[in-house]
């Protein structure tokens, strides 16, 4: 399966569509453990990349997509989150390199190098109740699936199971970064608003991806 740099793009945009449905939710999250504006922060980050993309030439490459967007991203938002996913961007369009076209492998190595840039900027272990707990089985699920010989559409499918699996289980969690780290065992019983923004992010590709390999079935 061949992602054209307008797939990357629809996808992106279904991807801010999903956070602006979803910020809500986010936010609700967020008020158990931390100051409540999680899902809005997330809505001005993707809000700004939306029409960032909208207002692109079509000849742009994937990698400058992916630039543009994390710097879109950082500017328009000032917390924490920011600078990771803006870290994200960057470090998965240096995997993505003048490419116009992705394969299968490009798709893998981008959110690989995209995850490790939220882990290097962040510092954030396993089981800190963040973001990471989400995205780093989901990697880790994505090269299993790739390296077992699936195809983009099941290795995605495992890598959403597995960032799923890892959001409902920073419920138990005690926090240990950011401002919910103050309430000690109090953050137990809550769910990670930033684990589960992740799993919002990667779940929408993944469909967006599914519908795009459907269609390219149907049409070649």
């Amino acid at each position: 399966m061949i992602l054209t740099a307008n797939d990357l793009k629809k996808a992106l945009l279904n991807i801010a569509q999903r956070i602006e449905t979803e910020k809500d939710y986010l936010s609700e999250l967020d008020r158990a453990v931390g100051d409540g504006d999680h899902g809005v922060t997330m809505s001005i980050g993707w809000q700004a990349i939306c029409e960032k993309l909208l207002q692109m030439d079509e000849a742009v490459t994937c990698s400058e997509m992916c630039k543009v967007a994390g710097m879109t991203f950082l500017n328009a938002v000032g917390s924490s989150v920011g600078p990771l996913y803006a870290t994200a961007f960057l470090r998965g369009s240096a995997a993505l390199q003048g490419k116009t076209e992705l394969e299968e492998k490009d798709v893998i190595e981008f959110w690989v190098a995209a995850v490790n840039g939220i882990q290097d900027r962040g510092k954030a272990q396993p089981g800190d109740k963040t973001m990471v707990d989400a995205w780093l089985p989901a990697v880790t699920a994505l090269q299993l699936a790739r390296n077992a010989g699936k195809s983009l559409v099941d290795c995605l499918d495992d890598a959403v199971k597995a960032a799923e699996a890892g959001m409902k289980e920073t419920a138990n969690m005690l926090s240990q970064k950011g401002r919910s780290s103050r309430l000690g065992d109090r953050s137990l019983g809550h769910q990670d608003p930033g684990a589960t923004s992740a799993y919002l992010i990667l779940s929408s590709f993944s469909e967006s991806v599914r519908l795009m390999h459907q269609v390219k079935k149907v049409v070649g």
